[in-house]
């Protein structure tokens, strides 16, 4: 952005930081830069069965600059948490109608990760927003595959502006820069903010949703610990021809049926008829 368009930014700051409490926040479509693999550090599935599945997923990760040009601050939704989490939902897309929910959540909480854990390939740590979900199969069949088979990669949170600050890299800006300053050593991306020239701190929201998305305005959003796809089914398929007894034979047919209904088919593999 020109500077001359920033000091315009700046003598409308109050105005925007209005119309932004006033809006509630949701993803928005970007293009995503190369991430490295997700790794898979979430819950455990050992209480998984055909119609529920746990998942740990990711709802925001904070001191990244996203398409909003926001940058969440280190305890961002820490209050909403404590006063609020029995109300925080687990939807799609954003979606706000009962027929949304996707799945249970056990806790919702903040919690340091590595930047490597959420798929950025940078060392250091970092402070994520998690969700303990329960997912229901009765609930949206479609995306139960999905979170099953590993295919959902992005989450976005649903919350509205509590706190934020206008921090722009200008000396000239007394205020605004003094603001840059006292968060820039926040911000993993930071040379895209030097570039961009300013960002908004936000240091308090409310948290209403979280939601799997396509794309996240935020990508390192990810689903933790969504282990049992392809991999699994060669590991089940080993196991069958070594030991073919009815059960493997069923239960390797019953899991390869689950990923062709999921479109996460390895077409090496022989069909099976439903």
């Amino acid at each position: 952005m020109s500077k001359a368009d920033i000091k315009k930014m700046i003598a409308n700051k109050k105005q925007l930081i209005k119309l932004k409490k006033a809006t509630l926040k949701k993803c928005d479509v970007i293009e995503l830069s190369s991430a490295a693999e997700i790794t898979s550090k979430g819950m455990t599935d050992k209480n998984d069965n055909e119609n529920e599945i746990y998942r740990t997923i990711v709802g925001n990760t904070y001191g990244f600059m996203d398409s909003h040009q926001d940058v969440h601050i280190k305890g961002i939704f820490t209050k909403s948490i404590q006063e609020n989490k029995e109300n925080i939902l687990h939807l799609h897309d954003h979606v706000h109608q009962l027929s949304a929910k996707v799945g249970t959540p056990i806790d919702t909480y903040e919690k340091e990760v590595s930047w490597s854990d959420v798929g950025l390939n940078k060392s250091g740590t970092t402070t994520a927003l998690l969700m303990d979900s329960k997912i229901e199969r009765s609930r949206n069949k479609n995306i139960f595959l999905d979170y099953k088979n590993g295919a959902i990669k992005q989450h976005s949170v649903g919350m509205q502006y509590v706190k934020i600050e206008l921090a722009v890299n200008d000396p000239e800006e007394e205020e605004e820069f003094a603001t840059w300053e006292k968060y820039k050593n926040e911000v993993i991306n930071l040379d895209l903010a030097e570039e961009t020239g300013y960002f908004w701190a936000v240091t308090e929201a409310k948290l209403i949703e979280i939601s799997c998305v396509i794309r996240g305005s935020n990508e390192l959003t990810p689903t933790l610990d969504a282990s049992k796809g392809l991999e699994e089914l060669t590991e089940l398929n080993e196991k069958a021809l070594d030991n073919p007894t009815k059960e493997n034979l069923l239960h390797f047919c019953n899991q390869f049926k689950a990923l062709q209904e999921g479109e996460a088919v390895n077409k090496t593999l022989p069909k099976v008829e439903k």
